[in-house]
């Protein structure tokens, strides 16, 4: 059974940093992208960032491009999120994803057929 799990997520302040996690198994990690979608109560699902498996592709999403870095540092069954200069609109619950190959679809919510649990991201000013 495929099971994503995330962690890194915390409590912190305006302009600090965090690495999130996400460590998937049970997955064919050759066949699937990894994403990182954050959620805030009563919004949508917003696309954040996105990674092939062999981490030679990535993309981004307009609203975090040159804070947010996804990275797999060599590891198939991971992705990683460096978020740097938070604020506090980053607060969310950010949520790891695994997609079939590569495309326009990684930036899509409903394309992603694995989710982990989230793990919440609160930014303080």
């Amino acid at each position: 059974q495929v099971h994503l799990a995330e962690s890194g997520g915390g409590w912190v302040q305006a302009g600090g940093s965090l690495t999130l996690s996400c460590t998937a198994s049970g997955l064919d990690s050759t066949e699937y992208s990894m994403g990182w979608f954050r959620q805030t109560p009563g919004k949508e699902r917003t696309f954040v960032a996105a990674i092939w498996s062999t981490g030679d592709r990535t993309a981004y999403g307009s609203s975090v491009q040159g804070r947010f870095t996804i990275d797999k540092h060599g590891d198939r069954n991971s992705a990683y999120l460096q978020i740097d200069s938070l604020q506090p609109d980053d607060t969310a619950v950010y949520y790891c994803g695994a997609v079939r190959r590569w495309g326009p679809w990684v930036e899509t919510t409903d394309q992603y057929v694995y989710w982990g649990q989230g793990t919440q991201v609160t930014v303080s000013s």
